[in-house]
């Protein structure tokens, strides 16, 4: 019967996280307070959420509770398990309760249908089957851009370029020759010869870690060598397991100078960042229909903007003394309204990045690990080698209440003087008093 759900993928979206004690899905902030929630495919409203979260908010660092689905492989998932709940909802020998659904002394609770589906996942990965279909059908399932080779060909003749992946030399020989292989591209022996150093078997997040041993690649049959290898770059060898530290070793590379580029925003770039404090660049796919939609609703978000205004404008005159109190009913009304109409722009749940106004779990993420993201790695083409990427400055709350009133040259001067000595003061009492910041370690629990 479950057979009988086809996928839609208008549905999940990345960064979702399951609730495996109410069997809920979970679109939050980088707080945990909850944007949207859903129950199969019913979305439940604000007075239901409340009665299963006290105040609108979950501990994300619950990691026994709470899973969240972060990856490209993460979207399928997603639809399965709200698939399962609304088939138990709706399956008349079946009863709901709090913790899952009975049938007579049969009890299926969320947490082992989460663990059911886990479980599966992992053994379509471990077992090979999911490689398996995709090599069958290449032109399907991997997107090829006759723009790669170009891009690859540039990024070595002004640096280094590995490539490092989780999968078997089999499986990424037959995939790189399928994107690298154009009749009419530039003329390369193989598809090695685009990198200096090629890593399979990678076990990313491991590798960032303690890695496991470095072995080489018999490239003819796939299997690998006895022995740990010790010695130095080969150009035209593969390797397998390794760590990121022997990646800077033999190249000869650290931390900053390496820009890491990765679709897994735990597997890829947080650790990356933490581990070797390299330069990271997270592909967004989805960041393309982003874009669209934010530029063909651009009028949406506007309007969010002048309601948050005309908020602001009615109390601008009041005080602590002040007994007046604005009725902003229909205005909140209307900011929940509009919020809705973003989002169901964007899909069923709404947009990866945001709620209204207010940024996801994934995309504080993003912005916090991630020196550059984009849809694609190809957009890096267009840009120089020597580019220097900067964010443009954002002002904080306190910031953006001040006008900036121009002033002159001399005067200037003197208030950046006294700005340099009190910052130079507070480095050197910051020095002797370090924080350590236990939220990154949360997070990768």
């Amino acid at each position: 019967e479950l057979h009988l759900y086809t996928y839609d993928p208008t549905f999940p979206t990345r960064g979702l996280v399951f609730d495996t004690l109410h069997g809920n899905l979970l679109k939050v902030d980088s707080h945990g307070n909850i944007l949207v929630c859903a129950h199969g495919f019913r979305f439940l409203k604000g007075a239901e959420i409340l009665e299963q979260y006290s105040n609108k908010f979950i501990q994300r660092d619950d990691m026994q509770r709470f899973y969240i689905l972060s990856t490209l492989f993460n979207l399928a998932e997603t639809y399965l398990y709200a698939c399962l709940v609304d088939y138990f909802i709706k399956c008349s020998n079946y009863s709901s309760c709090d913790a899952g659904f009975k049938h007579g002394d049969l009890f299926m609770s969320y947490r082992n249908m989460f663990q059911d589906v886990r479980d599966t996942m992992d053994f379509v990965h471990d077992s090979g089957t999911l490689k398996k279909i995709t090599l069958g059908n290449l032109e399907r399932y991997v997107m090829k851009d006759a723009r790669l080779p170009l891009l690859l060909s540039r990024m070595k003749e002004v640096g280094k370029v590995f490539l490092a992946t989780n999968s078997d030399y089999s499986y990424t020989d037959a995939i790189m020759k399928y994107l690298l292989d154009f009749p009419h591209g530039p003329k390369q022996c193989s598809w090695h010869s685009y990198f200096d150093l090629i890593l399979v078997d990678a076990r990313k997040p491991l590798f960032f870690g303690e890695g496991t041993v470095l072995r080489l690649v018999d490239t003819d049959s796939g299997k690998l060598r006895i022995g740990t290898y010790t010695g130095p770059l080969q150009h035209g060898i593969v390797y397998s397991g390794g760590s990121s530290d022997m990646i800077c070793d033999l190249l000869g590379v650290t931390g900053k100078e390496i820009l890491y580029i990765g679709d897994h925003i735990f597997g890829d770039i947080l650790k990356s960042k933490k581990r070797q404090g390299w330069r990271t660049f997270l592909v967004v796919p989805e960041l393309a229909h982003e874009l669209r939609v934010w530029t063909e609703k651009s009028a949406l978000f506007e309007e969010l903007r002048n309601l948050d205004i005309f908020v602001a404008d009615l109390y601008k005159d009041l005080d602590s003394s002040s007994n007046e109190h604005p009725d902003i009913s229909s205005i909140r009304k209307r900011i929940k309204a509009v919020t809705h109409e973003m989002d169901m722009c964007y899909g069923k749940m709404g947009s990866l990045l945001r709620c209204g106004s207010r940024q996801t779990l994934f995309a504080s993420q993003l912005m916090r690990y991630a020196d550059l993201y984009a849809a694609s790695c190809i957009n890096l083409l267009y840009y120089p080698f020597s580019y220097q990427f900067r964010a443009p400055p954002v002002l904080m709350p306190h910031e953006s209440t001040v006008e900036q009133a121009p002033q002159d040259m001399e005067s200037f001067l003197d208030n950046q003087m006294n700005h340099t000595q009190l910052n130079n003061w507070n480095h050197q009492a910051s020095c002797h008093s370090p924080e350590t910041d236990t939220s990154m370690e949360e997070e990768e629990k």
